[in-house]
């Protein structure tokens, strides 16, 4: 393995050999190698400033050093390193230094300084050694809010001395060091016409061409790459084409998670690679218990990225291992879980219940994008859970001015979609009013109808703001630029006008225009209303017609002039007879049937969901007399007896004298 010399008395050496130790500089002068070293590396790094302005470091003086003991120099007016002595184990011989000590030295390392100061106790140094310094240097040398290295680091002569060999002879170093040292440098804005940078290019292509580069140099070099040049890199096909002939039992768990990082990123070629992406996809359900959190969530992002919803034995695999790591997920991780749970429609009782466990022992501090993504995923996928719904909206109430308008809409909208009003809801919505109130202008109008809308739905009647939002300078704000709103706004508006009419009565305040409403809620996508489960419906209609004695005497699927839709319509006289369906006159009653199957309830529960919930209370207000048949009942009859019953029971209780 090739050696890189970092004697302590940098300032002596002249130049720097990767064969063995780095020669002492004995022969050329102090600023003779910082020359050297100003020309290599000025043009690296560019500046995150506006404009082509790029920053150039030169080093206008060079320190000068003196020697102690004839041996050991070090800069004068600067401290001698104290690890020193602490370390001279491994100066006098690095070859049987364990390398898991030393990569757990570095990454116990938290500056660059701290790293530089380490390596330079090191008489000599693998090449693979130092490009793994040279990667924790950029990793960790960073300021905050600045992606560039601090100017006393690229000045330092350790790093300078680490920079220049890479340049000077990449062709020395292994496979692992030169990619290694390519990865270091897309950490930090890098000037693509830098000498370093196109060396180590240069030669990873030419060993790429050689067919020479392992899985690991591989995956490493295509990200690289795709962070430097972009997903129009052409050399990242040669590099795919290559992955793909090798075999995936040979890859270890982190190179085949990078697999899926790398085709995530050619979207537009994934029927292309779609045959390779099945094999990784089922040969990592092999793997799944070996990945960490980050990982996890990264395959899962990919899964989505890629659309790879013929993927679910590998995403439910997926979630029942996280399931485990839910404490030790970041914000960001444990977010990229839930969305792709979301897109994949997936959802499992542990995993849920890990998370009312997570969010209720951490509420109070988790983030606020977070506490909306768990949001989210409790309204998309109907899950009442009220532990969950309970903490998020004390942590609402206690710490509102951490959430923006749109985290306020998804934390809001789940009480209002799965009907569920928390202990503290007066107090809740007394701070969501307060907010309206103050920051009202802030919020998206179309993220403005859907939060006040929800509201609605549990009866929490935005009174305060229905003029505002019935105003036409609101109405045409909604409508943007757009020649006409979409149908969801519309069938909000719609509904929000009903309720206004029904539910308010005391609001005496302008309505929607004409123009901005629906004819019906119940619509192929945006609906507001749950379509009839077909078989619950048909073994409905055939008790029926057994208790009413023919198919006339009931309607079906019929649309009131109010906007909803009913399951089934029966019509009574003044006497209790049952009329035909297509009588209109001498109507006494009407009797709306809610067939309602699993779908509009929450999530394994017998808990309505609000937009089912709002259309039964409206249905009553306007005169119906509403008979639920949900689908928990139907399921316990045994015979088609039991079910005539059943109806009996259920249609006629108030008047069993009726007559058909």
């Amino acid at each position: 393995m090739a050696l890189i010399t970092l004697r302590r008395n940098l300032c002596h050496l002249s130049d720097f050999r990767i064969h063995g130790a780095l020669a002492a500089l004995k022969h050329q002068p102090v600023n003779h190698v910082h020359k050297a070293v100003k020309e290599h590396l000025c043009p690296w790094f560019c500046s995150l400033q506006p404009g082509p302005f790029r920053v150039r470091f030169h080093h206008a003086y060079c320190k000068k050093f003196h020697s102690e003991n004839g041996n050991d120099l070090h800069p004068v007016g600067e401290p001698v390193f104290s690890q020193v002595h602490d370390w001279d184990s491994f100066e006098q011989n690095l070859k049987t230094m364990d390398e898991q000590m030393f990569y757990r030295r570095l990454n116990n390392f938290t500056s660059s300084e701290e790293v530089l100061s380490f390596i330079s106790t090191l008489q000599s140094l693998p090449d693979t050694m130092a490009a793994g310094a040279l990667q924790r240097i950029c990793e960790v040398g960073k300021r905050d809010g600045d992606q560039r290295l601090p100017k006393e680091i690229l000045e330092n002569p350790v790093f300078q001395a680490l920079c220049v060999q890479f340049e000077q002879e990449p062709s020395n170093l292994s496979n692992t060091s030169l990619v290694t040292a390519l990865q270091a440098l897309t950490l930090l804005p890098v000037d693509p016409q830098s000498g370093l940078l196109l060396n180590l290019v240069a030669e990873c292509q030419q060993r790429l061409r050689r067919g020479s580069l392992e899985v690991h140099s591989l995956c490493v070099l295509a990200e690289s790459l795709l962070k430097l040049q972009g997903p129009e890199c052409k050399t990242l096909d040669l590099i795919i084409h290559q992955l793909q002939g090798e075999k995936l039992e040979e890859f270890t768990p982190e190179d085949i998670v990078a697999l899926y990082r790398i085709l995530q990123t050619c979207t537009e070629k994934v029927d292309q690679h779609q045959t390779f992406l099945n094999k990784i996809n089922s040969f990592s359900l092999s793997i799944v218990s070996s990945l960490s959190p980050k990982l996890i969530s990264q395959v899962l992002t990919a899964l989505v990225v890629l659309d790879q919803t013929q993927a679910l034995p590998l995403v439910i695999k997926l979630g029942k291992y996280a399931v485990r790591h839910i404490p030790n997920f970041t914000n960001e991780e444990l977010g990229k879980v839930l969305d792709a749970f979301i897109y994949f429609g997936h959802h499992d009782r542990f995993f849920i219940k890990a998370l009312e466990q997570h969010v209720v022992s951490l509420c109070l501090s988790l983030d606020p994008e977070v506490v909306s993504k768990v949001m989210g995923y409790c309204g998309s996928k109907q899950i009442l859970s009220k532990p969950i719904l309970n903490a998020v909206a004390e942590a609402f109430v206690c710490h509102s001015e951490k959430f923006s308008p749109s985290q306020i809409s998804e934390l809001i909208e789940p009480f209002g979609k799965l009907n569920y009003l928390p202990p503290n809801a007066s107090a809740l919505f007394r701070k969501l009013e307060d907010i309206l109130f103050t920051h009202f202008s802030s919020f998206p109008p179309k993220t403005l109808l859907k939060l006040l809308h929800s509201c609605s739905l549990i009866e929490c009647h935005p009174v305060n703001f229905m003029a505002k939002i019935f105003s036409p300078y609101f109405l045409q704000q909604l409508q943007g630029e757009e020649s006409h709103l979409d149908r969801l706004s519309l069938a909000q508006l719609t509904q929000l006008m009903l309720t206004s009419l029904l539910e308010c009565p005391f609001y005496k305040g302008p309505r929607r225009l004409p123009k901005y409403q629906v004819k019906s809620f119940l619509t192929p996508c945006c609906s507001l209303e749950t379509p009839v489960d077909f078989q619950l419906y048909k073994s409905v209609m055939m008790g029926l017609i057994d208790l009413l004695g023919a198919r006339v005497y009931f309607a079906s699927k019929v649309l009131t002039p109010y906007y909803y839709t009913i399951d089934v319509e029966i019509k009574l006289d003044e006497e209790g007879f049952v009329l035909p369906s297509t009588f209109d006159e001498d109507v006494h009653k009407r009797i709306a049937l809610c067939i309602d199957g699993p779908k509009r309830f929450c999530l394994n529960s017998k808990h309505l969901l609000g937009k089912e919930a709002i259309k039964q209370r409206h249905l009553r207000l306007l005169g119906y007399q509403v008979v639920q048949i949900p689908y928990y009942e139907i399921e316990t009859l045994q015979s088609r007896f039991e079910l005539v019953e059943y109806l009996q029971r259920k249609l006629f209780s108030e008047t069993p004298d009726v007559r058909w």
